[in-house]
């Protein structure tokens, strides 16, 4: 019986085995994909991220990107550089994921890649994976499966709205002269459409933040492909779940955790998901060594820190994505416009800042441009 089994290998579930394995525990990662797999992700990374791990990630970086560029409607264009020691980190996921993978096998994990998980059960103090290989049992079980997996809901757990995104890889044939980062807010209703080059690729992606389901994501990105000289049918269309977080809620049952985009630990108004993927990795780690010690609250311990230390610092981000996507033009003339909003952005990728301290303006800003008799 392993200490520990973890299903994913993204972010999330490769540094919560590389930690446990590097604390002295048994741990089995069970992947369904392959490795290296392609993850559909336009591949943004703050550089804080680097900090907290003990081994260096920079070759896994594909670009380093300073300048963003935002639209509205392709038009009313605003350019401008962030402010942060580092820029943007923009990574290919088949790359950046197989070098967390890579670190967690140095360290012991026991791998199982190409192989599905069809069912869980809890018998004699442990999970019993059943995979299509056969059985594997684990005194504890990580969900890492993302946000289309189904482990959440073998677990227990309430179901989480999953929205559908969409990213387009439009393979170059050289390296982008002057790559920038790239949003546009007028395309889609309660969404945006946004480019984070690689060095010889254009990764478009399409989302709603809020409202119902996606429609005509091609007709979009083929509109926003053409602005970059670009064609849809020169690229990959893929498309993906993606859980929004909605605010506090348990991430531990019994003996089990929940992780990355499996427990919705993604940003709502920016989709951000590797950062907090790899931070409740950390944490769960933590939670698990604990708990194999004796701690009987350890686990509970987990969603707990989660909440502390990201939750309710996102809850800010929510209310800023439901009044800013609301009314996106007038976000985009309020809001985006204004000479600071870049520097903020890179100073909250960056972790220098946190929601909560910007909240208050932001949001009276934008609600106060609601009022009757304001200009729009």
């Amino acid at each position: 019986m392993f200490d520990c089994i973890v299903v994913g290998a993204g972010p999330a579930g490769s540094t919560t085995a590389y930690k446990l394995a590097q604390q002295g525990h048994s741990v089995l990662l069970l992947e369904k994909h392959q490795l290296p797999r392609y993850k559909p992700c336009t591949g943004a990374i703050a550089p804080s991220v680097a900090s907290w791990l003990d081994f260096d990630i920079t070759p896994a970086i594909d670009q380093k990107l300073r300048r963003v560029r935002y639209t509205w409607q392709l038009g009313d264009p605003i350019e401008a550089d962030l402010e942060t020691d580092e820029p943007m980190w923009i990574v290919r996921r088949e790359v950046f994921d197989q070098c967390l993978v890579d670190q967690a096998l140095k360290a012991g994990v026991a791998l199982k890649d190409g192989t599905s998980v069809v069912g869980i059960a809890f018998k004699d103090d442990g999970w019993t994976v059943q995979t299509e290989q056969g059985p594997y049992a684990g005194r504890y079980l990580v969900a890492a499966d993302g946000a289309d997996g189904p482990m959440a809901q073998w677990l227990g757990f309430n179901p989480e709205k999953v929205r559908q995104a969409y990213v387009l890889e439009i393979d170059l044939p050289a390296p982008l002269e002057n790559p920038t980062m790239a949003f546009e807010f007028g395309l889609v209703k309660q969404g945006c459409l946004w480019n984070f080059p690689k060095r010889q690729r254009h990764s478009l992606a399409i989302t709603r933040f809020l409202g119902d389901t996606l429609k005509n994501p091609k007709e979009s990105l083929a509109t926003y492909a053409q602005s970059l000289g670009s064609d849809l049918e020169a690229g990959q269309l893929y498309s993906h779940g993606l859980k929004l977080w909605n605010g506090n809620r348990p991430l531990h049952t019994q003996q089990a955790l929940l992780v990355g985009e499996a427990a919705a630990l993604v940003d709502p108004m920016t989709a951000e998901g590797i950062r907090p993927a790899i931070f409740s990795g950390l944490k769960a780690a933590v939670a698990i060594d604990r708990a194999l010690g004796g701690d009987t609250l350890a686990l509970a311990h987990y969603s707990e820190t989660i909440h502390e230390e990201w939750g309710n610092d996102i809850q800010w981000s929510q209310r800023i994505a439901n009044i800013f996507f609301r009314m996106p033009k007038i976000g985009y003339r309020v809001g985006i416009k204004r000479p600071t909003a870049t520097k903020r952005l890179g100073q909250l990728l960056a972790g220098e800042i946190r929601y909560a301290d910007l909240a208050n303006r932001v949001i009276k800003r934008l609600s106060g441009s609601f009022l009757p008799g304001r200009e729009t």
